[in-house]
């Protein structure tokens, strides 16, 4: 018989089994990094809007709404990042709601 070079079927699952743990233990923590990241997103949106509503009010001299400041191109989108609706409320306060 030849003395044939390869990789054993044990080899082979050996290295399956340690390919399927280091995946089983990576995909959790991005899933849970991406959600974090789109809540910092949002929470930064929320913010351009408030500087945005000042800018308006400054302008108007009145408190805009959402409409308003999406039509006037003060904003680009009335959603977060992560899909959570914004309001202004009467007296300019932003908010998200979860949809």
């Amino acid at each position: 018989m030849q003395n044939e070079e390869g990789f054993t079927l044990l080899e082979m699952l050996l290295v399956m089994v340690v390919i399927t743990i280091l995946l089983l233990l990576i995909i959790p923590n991005v899933v849970t990094q991406r959600s974090s990241v789109q809540g910092k997103g949002c929470a930064a949106y929320v913010k351009s809007i408030e500087a945005q509503i000042q800018v308006y009010q400054l302008q108007h001299n009145k408190i805009p709404s959402l409409k308003e400041l999406t039509d006037e191109k003060y904003i680009t989108t009335d959603k977060c990042p992560n899909g959570e609706s914004i309001h202004i409320s009467d007296d300019g306060t932003v908010s998200t709601r979860a949809l």
